[in-house]
């Protein structure tokens, strides 16, 4: 079974030092696609970008190597990696013996890839601070407006509204409160989320609590962006939208899920709570 009752979450876990890729799982995206109204064709491009931040293996001698790695999985593609599997996975190089880099790239990729069912890229780098700087996403704040907010789920769309439709702007907006939940275990997912936007002025305290309401929401990083995509993109009618959520990291890993209207292809910025 694919579903997340059925995933490594909530379960009492032997943490094993080889590798071993059938401990990635998938979840197939169509289970809660279907629930927003989401088919194919997608009606929006994409790509999750997970951050791993304890990844360790040993060279053909047997010295231990640390690095930092970035996938990019490709929101086309059929399945998500549920999180924990995917810790597990990682965790189970630290008493492998690599070649080198080269091998353990296209080791993750091949697996991964098989996981999600298309391509995934891998990026390693230095396990140090340099050329890993710490940048907030850009954009409008709108967590200091003073509004009253009463309702923290679920998820409420009707809070999202837009002035005349005559008023064309392309602004950036971003809140540093997104809170929602893992559906199995109910622990939190923190993050950060940057609507980008042209077409009629989005309503920012509407805005702001539209995204509040997710506070005790069950769902997936990547669930939950779909989600407030298609909300805003049916509410407000963008005539482009982008939405990317930063997550802080669990179990040494973070992810960031985009979603545009247009096929562009996000930086990894490093958030300060990351």
């Amino acid at each position: 079974m694919t579903t997340p009752e059925h995933s490594p979450l909530g379960k009492t876990t032997i943490y094993a030092d080889r590798y071993d890729p059938s401990l990635l799982f998938p979840i197939p995206r169509s289970l809660k696609r279907e629930e927003i109204g989401v088919s194919e064709p997608l009606p929006f491009h994409g790509v999750d970008i997970w951050n791993a931040y304890e990844l360790s293996w040993l060279d053909a001698r047997g010295k231990p190597i640390v690095a930092l790695a970035e996938f990019r999985v490709p929101a086309t593609s059929p399945n998500i990696i549920e999180s924990k599997s995917f810790k597990l996975y990682l965790n189970g190089f630290a008493q492998e013996r690599i070649a080198n880099a080269t091998a353990l790239i296209d080791t993750l990729s091949r697996d991964l890839s098989a996981a999600a069912g298309a391509t995934v890229d891998v990026l390693l780098s230095a396990a140090s601070a340099q050329g890993h700087s710490i940048a907030d996403l850009d954009g409008e704040l709108i967590d200091m407006l003073e509004i009253d907010i009463d309702d923290y789920g679920p998820p409420k769309a009707d809070y999202l509204r837009t002035g005349a439709p005559g008023d064309v702007v392309e602004e950036t907006l971003v809140s540093n409160v997104l809170r929602s939940n893992c559906p199995v275990t109910g622990q939190p997912d923190w993050g950060s989320v940057q609507i980008r936007y042209r077409g009629a002025r989005i309503d920012a305290a509407g805005l702001l609590r539209y995204l509040v309401s997710f506070r005790n929401h069950n769902e997936f990083h990547e669930q939950c962006v779909e989600r407030i995509y298609v909300d805003v993109m049916a509410r407000c009618a963008p005539q482009q939208l982008s939405v990317y959520a930063r997550y802080t990291r669990r179990g040494g890993l973070d992810i960031n899920p985009f979603r545009s209207s247009v096929d562009a292809v996000p930086d990894n910025p490093r958030g300060a709570r990351q």
